[in-house]
C-alpha cells in the first residue's frame, strides 16, 4: 500500500488509486470478520463500497472539463525490468463509467439481500467493484490485463454460489468464453511491447500513452496484434456470434449479479474497444471497422428478433442487452464525434436501464417465484406503483424522447449515418423491433385480469422504491440534460479523433462536413459552451478546420 500510496507524478492524494484499494480491501475485510458477527457483512461492505463511490463523484465535480488528457494520474514503478507500472488516470472517456461503477454497487448492496452465505457474497461483491475500478482507470496495460482477469473470478463465484437453476452451467460458460478471450489478447500485449522496444530500440514499457504516441508498428502487424485484443473485449461485450454466454448467465445470475453484469461488466468491452483498441491500433481500426460495424448490425438486429420470442423475462431482458451493445458498437467503429460521444453516454445510460430493470425483474420473481410471463398477468391492478416504474424503465430502454435512452442512441445513429450510411438505416430497425418486444413483454405481464396467483402480489415496498428512486431520476434526468456528461467527454473524444486522423493516412472524421466543429451538447441544450474552451483542449491538429 505505501508503494502504491506514494504517487510520484501527482502530489495530491491518489484519489483513483484509493478508489481501488477501499472496495478491495474492504473484501479483505468481510473475508476474516468472525462468522458470529452476520450483521456487520452487508454494513462493512457497504461502507467501503460507498466510500469508493463517494471518492469517484469527487473526481467528477472536481474534473477539468476543458482538459483532453488524463487527470488524477498517479504512477509508480512496480516492475522496472520489465517497464511495469502502477499508473492511474482518468479522461472524459473513462469518468463517467468510473461512477456509474461506483453508483451500482453500493446500490445493489443496499438493495438486494443474499438468499445464504452472506460473507463471501458481499466480499466477492467488493472484490468485484475493485477489479471494475481498476480496468476503467488503468494507463498500464498490465495492470489493465490483471484488472480485466480479476473481475472474472468474483463474477464465477456469484453466478454458482447465488443463482438459480443451472447456475454451474451458466457460470462455467461465462468463466471459459472470456477466459479464452483474455489468453489471446495476453499474447497480443507482450507482442505489442516486445515488438514496440525493438522498433524503437529503448527499453520495454507497458505505458499506455507511450505505446499509442509511438505507433511502431508495421501495418499488418498491428492489425493482427489488433485482432487479439479485438477478440477478448468482444466476448466481453459480448458481439455477435461470440455471445452465446451472456442470456445463460444473466438469467441463472442472482439479481446483484445480473445488475452489475450488464451495467459495469458488458462496458469492460466496449471500453477496450475505445481505450486500447482506437487509441493503440488506430490504423487497424480503421481497417476492421466493416467487420464490426457489420457485426454489430447482425447483434442488434439479431438480439431483439430473438428477445421478442422470449418466454422468460429476465432472458428477454438479457437479449435485448445484446441488441443494445450493438448500437455501442456501430457507434464506436463509426470513428467520429457524434458516434464516439453516443457509444459512451450509452453505455452509462444502459446500465442504468437494464439495470433498473434487472431489478425490477428480480424484485417481481421474489413474490411470484417465477419469471414465465405466461404465469404472470394483469400485475397493474395489483401492484400499480410497480406497473408505473416498470414503464418508465421500459420506455427508456426502448429510447423515448425525454428519457435517457434516447440522447445515445441519437447521437449513435446520426455519426453512424455518416460513416456507415445503409448499416445505419438497417440498424435503426432494431428501435422500432424493441419497442415490440418490450411493449408486448409488459402488456402480457401488466395487463389484462390477474389470475388468481397475481392477487397476492404486493407491490413495491418503501424500500424498493428508495433503492430505485435515484435510478429512475437519472434515467429523466439524462434524458432532459446530457450535457453535463457531453461536455465533460467532448475534449477527450475530439483528441481521440484527431490522434486517428494524425496516425492513419488519407483518414478525415466521417461527417467532420456536414457538422462542423460541433459542441454535440448543443444539439440538446441552447447556451453551451463556444468553440473557443474545446478549441485547445481537443489539441489535435485539424480540429479548428473541421
Amino acid at each position: 500500500m505505501s508503494m502504491l500510496l506514494a504517487s510520484s507524478s501527482n502530489p495530491s492524494f491518489p484519489v483513483l488509486t484509493a478508489m481501488i484499494l477501499l472496495p478491495a480491501l474492504t473484501a479483505l475485510l468481510v473475508a476474516v470478520m468472525p462468522n458470529s458477527r452476520p450483521e456487520l457483512f452487508k454494513l462493512t461492505a457497504l461502507l467501503g463500497t460507498a466510500a469508493s463511490g463517494a471518492l469517484s463523484l469527487f473526481v467528477m465535480a472536481d474534473f477539468d472539463k476543458a482538459d483532453s488528457g488524463f487527470q488524477y494520474i498517479s504512477r509508480q514503478e512496480w516492475v522496472s525490468d520489465f517497464g511495469i507500472s502502477w499508473a492511474v488516470g482518468v479522461d472524459g472517456i473513462s469518468l463517467f463509467l468510473v461512477v456509474l461503477t461506483g453508483f451500482l454497487f453500493p446500490l445493489v448492496i443496499v438493495g438486494i439481500e443474499p438468499e445464504h452465505d452472506p460473507k463471501p457474497y458481499y466480499a466477492w461483491l467488493c472484490l468485484l467493484m475493485a477489479g471494475s475500478m481498476g480496468v476503467f482507470v488503468a494507463l498500464d496495460l498490465f495492470l489493465f490485463f490483471i484488472m480485466f482477469e480479476i473481475v472474472l473470478v468474483p463474477m464465477y463465484f456469484l453466478i454458482g454460489g447465488w443463482g438459480h437453476g443451472n447456475r454451474i452451467y451458466a457460470a462455467l460458460k461465462f468463466f471459459l468464453y472470456t477466459m479464452f478471450g483474455s489468453a489471446l489478447m495476453l499474447v497480443g500485449i507482450v507482442s505489442l511491447v516486445v515488438l514496440n522496444a525493438r522498433a524503437t530500440g529503448s527499453a520495454m514499457t507497458f505505458d499506455l500513452v507511450t505505446l499509442a504516441e509511438t505507433q511502431s508498428l508495421a501495418t499488418w502487424t498491428a492489425r493482427f496484434i489488433f485482432l487479439s485484443f479485438a477478440l477478448a473485449f468482444a466476448v466481453k461485450v459480448p458481439v455477435f456470434p461470440v455471445h452465446t454466454w451472456l442470456p445463460d448467465a444473466h438469467t441463472e445470475a442472482p439479481t446483484a449479479g445480473s445488475v452489475i453484469l450488464a451495467g459495469v461488466m458488458l462496458k469492460l468491452g466496449t471500453y477496450g474497444f475505445l481505450r486500447f483498441g482506437l487509441y493503440l491500433f488506430p490504423e487497424a481500426t480503421v481497417w476492421f471497422a466493416p467487420v464490426m460495424v457489420t457485426l454489430g448490425v447482425v447483434g442488434i438486429i439479431y438480439g431483439a428478433a430473438v428477445a421478442t420470442m422470449q418466454k422468460d423475462l429476465k432472458r428477454l431482458v438479457a437479449y435485448s442487452s445484446v441488441a443494445h451493445l450493438g448500437f455501442i458498437v456501430i457507434g464506436t467503429f463509426a470513428i467520429n464525434t457524434q458516434g464516439l460521444q453516443g457509444s459512451v453516454l450509452q453505455m452509462v445510460n444502459h446500465g442504468l436501464s437494464t439495470g433498473a430493470l434487472f431489478l425490477l425483474v428480480g424484485m417481481l420473481y421474489e413474490r411470484r417465484h417465477t419469471r414465465e410471463i405466461a404465469e404472470l398477468n394483469g400485475l397493474q391492478k395489483v401492484a400499480p406503483v410497480m406497473a408505473a416504474v416498470f414503464t418508465l424503465v421500459m420506455l427508456s430502454s426502448i429510447g423515448l424522447p425525454g428519457l435517457n435512452g434516447f440522447p445515445g442512441e441519437f447521437l449513435i445513429l446520426l455519426g453512424s449515418f455518416s460513416a456507415h450510411r445503409w448499416w445505419t438505416v438497417v440498424a435503426a430497425a432494431g428501435v422500432i423491433i424493441a419497442a415490440l418486444y418490450l411493449l408486448w413483454a409488459y402488456q402480457r405481464v401488466f395487463h389484462g385480469a390477474p389470475q388468481e396467483a397475481d392477487l397476492d402480489t404486493p407491490d413495491l415496498s418503501l424500500r424498493e422504491g428508495l433503492v430505485l428512486a435515484p435510478l429512475l431520476a437519472l434515467i429523466v434526468f439524462l434524458g432532459v440534460y446530457p450535457k453535463p456528461m457531453l461536455e465533460r467527454m467532448e475534449p477527450a473524444i475530439e483528441a481521440l479523433v484527431a490522434h486517428v486522423e494524425a496516425n492513419v493516412e488519407g483518414f478525415t472524421e466521417p461527417g467532420a462536413v456536414e457538422v462542423p466543429h460541433s459542441d454535440v451538447s448543443d444539439l440538446f441544450h441552447e447556451g453551451g459552451h463556444g468553440e473557443d474552451e474545446h478549441g485547445a483542449a481537443a489539441g489535435g491538429e485539424g480540429t479548428e478546420g473541421e
